[in-house]
């Protein structure tokens, strides 16, 4: 199935994003997605923040058991590679946030309360090689950065152990035997589980695992992907957009009564000839609405012009 021109597909740091924050419905933790940490628009995949209410989770995917009051996110997907240079950033964006949720530069929240994470579905094989790290568990390493005193925690999504708790994981591993597991096992606390369609959508099309869909599906992902695509436009290059668009593709779906708002009906009426006004109204209801003088006077009118 090939790429529809001009749309581009739902990004996969997106929607490992939404899956995360579902993940956390319901928890002390809240999820926000792409965070702008500066004017120039440097932005973090995902910012796992404790808020302060809700339950702790029972049971943690592989490598969260060390969530910090504030967790900064980074994601690679199969396609991208993970690397210093990703690691780097990482830092970057974690001394620009500091200083955004702190009360003042001169009174930092303590680094306790912070934790980083690089989460890559492919195992980073040339950041390894030079890496000072210490393996954890399957899939789960610790970095050791000789540029601060914190360790960044490594998860390898396609290393990650097969198990129930980390389904979530396993729908960004891009193998397809444990993708299906992490479909079947992963309970979706919120109404977004079609982005299980769409994970299985992205890795048909980009030619990684044959995974079923349907055709309802793929319009359904199509249609997020156009909802997609407008978010990025400003209202200028939406009107641009919608131009393109006949009007009477625009109006499907839009009930007559919504698009007759605010016109005058004298305005309505326009073009319309006089026999097609008056389909569906009877005599009766017509003289009902002339004033009895004007009817009289036409009468009159009528009779004096027969008389002559």
């Amino acid at each position: 199935m090939e790429k529809p021109e001009n749309i581009e597909l739902l990004p996969w740091h997106r929607i490992f994003g939404i899956s995360l924050s579902d993940y956390f419905t319901g928890t002390l933790y809240r999820v926000e997605l792409e965070k702008d940490l500066s004017i120039k628009q440097q932005f973090l995949d995902v910012v796992i923040i404790e808020a302060g209410e809700g339950k702790i989770p029972a049971e943690l995917p592989d490598g969260l058991e060390n969530l910090a009051a504030h967790n900064l996110l980074t994601y690679k997907s199969h396609q991208e590679a993970l690397n210093g240079w990703t690691l780097y950033e990482l830092s970057g964006h974690y001394v620009n946030y500091r200083k955004q949720v702190s009360p003042s530069l001169k009174i930092l929240l303590p680094e306790k309360d912070f934790q980083l994470y690089a989460v890559s579905t492919r195992y980073p094989a040339e950041l390894m090689k030079n890496a000072d790290f210490i393996y954890v568990k399957p899939g789960i390493y610790d970095i050791k950065c000789p540029w601060d005193s914190r360790n960044i925690r490594l998860i390898v999504l396609s290393r990650i152990s097969k198990k129930k708790k980390n389904a979530i994981w396993h729908l960004f591993s891009a193998k397809k035997e444990l993708v299906e597991y992490g479909a079947s096992e992963y309970q979706w606390h919120s109404p977004v589980s079609s982005i299980v369609n769409s994970l299985f959508i992205k890795y048909n099309m980009e030619g990684v695992i044959a995974m079923p869909y349907t055709i309802q599906d793929y319009q359904n992902y199509m249609r997020d992907c156009v909802f997609n695509y407008l978010d990025t436009l400003t209202p200028g290059q939406v009107e641009k957009f919608m131009k393109g668009i006949p009007v009477d593709k625009i109006l499907q779906g839009v009930p007559v009564d919504e698009r007759l708002k605010g016109v005058p009906v004298d305005e309505r009426l326009k073009g319309v000839p006089v026999d097609e006004r008056l389909k569906g109204i009877s005599i009766d209801e017509l003289l009902e609405k002339i004033p009895v003088e004007k009817l009289m006077e036409k009468i009159k009118s009528k009779g004096l012009k027969n008389n002559n």
